[in-house]
């Protein structure tokens, strides 16, 4: 008797509990390979007692207490930008201290503390290392852009970027609490960190009250939450008073690389502006921390709606497994896996950018092995600032008026009616 019955078919109860139990079985067999590998997989959740360890050893080297690794500002003044410091944290050789230093003379870097406390749990050369440590693999990189989105040519006021007919995007900051190695932007970071003048704002403001049809406004940066609660509201305010603007959208990665900015009074101001929805940006399971899950709890009970927006990163999470096991984790912490996004092809990152075959496979060992849920969107940023491209398996073989032939998560074919009411 087939494991798949025709619709209609009758079948006693007995013989359907038999074709039910062989068809669980078959399930737990499609999962067994990421069952066995997902234990080795360690989130922040797994390694609290080992990261605890790390904060105690990085508050006693910049001679600072409990109560100051509590508060984003100590974070933001005490960020990470000497070799020598970087090598009394983590075990450096001279030869990697060398292109730690040669790299920051071209590309600056910055670590938090809190994001260093996660790099000292890692293994030398693995995913926090290699987002946060700079590589002399940025050197050798001559194929990249500074702008592959040609943001230049997509920036119709100051401060704006417009690639879609209803929203556009408010830069607003070049500042970060890191500055990752994968950055799309580091052609803004510069050698000083630098908010965006009120003027520049109110152009950006100014273009969307006379452009109707603007629904969705993104503030981001660099990291639109490094800007002073005071500033935040009178922006939000600002927006709210725009009839046409129906939601506000932020870009952040604190809650990744410097929890410790989701404060009370932050999220108090981001309360009285709703509906504010927030994406940031776990990249593995390791940056998934009791301190990151607390940052999103204030934010929920603030009303804000969080995605995060993965990026696909050579050596970092360019495994099924891996992804998987993030997105996951980021359901648990009440964060909605949204986007993956093709590493884009910039000046410096080229040694992190997969093949698009691996961002398929990937998407393959997700649809239909786990939650929908965990199921995000694989993007891939059309160069020239032509926008974001969906990127599928291919579940549709063939189509006519009368039928669909589709495949299945399990690659299966089926044929199905493609009926016109």
């Amino acid at each position: 008797m087939s494991l798949y019955p025709m619709p209609g078919a009758e079948f006693t109860a007995e013989e359907k509990r038999r074709i039910s139990l062989e068809r669980a079985r078959e399930l737990k067999e499609r999962i067994r390979d990421y069952l066995q590998v997902k234990d080795e997989i360690p989130t922040g959740f797994d390694l609290v007692e080992q990261i605890s360890l790390a904060r105690r050893r990085i508050l006693e080297l910049l001679n600072a207490r409990q109560e100051q690794w509590n508060d984003w500002h100590w974070h933001m003044a005490h960020r990470i930008t000497g070799v020598d410091l970087l090598a009394r944290i983590i075990p450096l050789s001279s030869e990697e201290q060398e292109a730690v230093a040669l790299v920051g003379k071209q590309f600056r870097w910055a670590i938090s503390p809190y994001y260093a406390s996660l790099l000292m749990v890692d293994r030398p050369g693995g995913p926090i290392w290699l987002q946060s440590v700079p590589q002399t693999a940025e050197l050798c990189d001559t194929g990249g852009s500074e702008d592959p989105m040609a943001e230049a040519f997509t920036n119709p006021a100051p401060g704006v970027t417009r690639r879609y007919p209803d929203r556009l995007i408010i830069n607003v900051t070049n500042q970060c609490a890191m500055y990752c190695r994968h950055c799309q932007r580091r052609r803004n970071i510069g050698e000083v960190d630098r908010h965006k003048p009120r003027r520049v704002l109110e152009a950006a403001l100014d273009y969307i009250r006379v452009n109707p049809e603007i629904r969705d406004v993104l503030i981001t940066g660099g990291d639109a939450l490094l800007l002073s609660d005071r500033c935040l509201d009178w922006l939000l305010g600002e927006l709210d008073a725009i009839p046409h603007v129906e939601i506000k959208r932020i870009g952040t990665r604190v809650i990744v690389t410097m929890p410790q900015r989701i404060t009370p009074s932050l999220c108090a101001v981001l309360e009285k502006h709703p509906p504010i929805y927030l994406n940031t940006q776990f990249n593995h399971p390791l940056e998934v921390t009791p301190e990151a899950a607390a940052a999103c709890d204030r934010l929920i009970r603030a009303g804000v709606v969080l995605g995060n927006q993965a990026v696909l990163l050579k050596g970092v999470n360019n495994n099924p497994h891996v992804m998987k096991k993030l997105n996951q984790s980021l359901l648990r912490i009440r964060v909605r896996p949204y986007y993956i996004f093709h590493a884009k092809e910039v000046k410096g990152t080229g040694h992190f950018v997969t093949s698009v075959d691996e961002g398929i496979e990937i998407m393959e060992k997700l649809r239909g092995y786990t939650s929908g849920l965990a199921v995000p969107t694989y993007i891939i940023n059309a160069p020239g600032g032509l926008g974001k491209t969906p990127v599928l398996p291919r579940y549709m073989l063939a189509r006519d008026e009368k039928h669909v032939t589709l495949r299945t998560w399990e690659k299966r074919w089926i044929y199905y009616p493609n009926r016109r009411h």
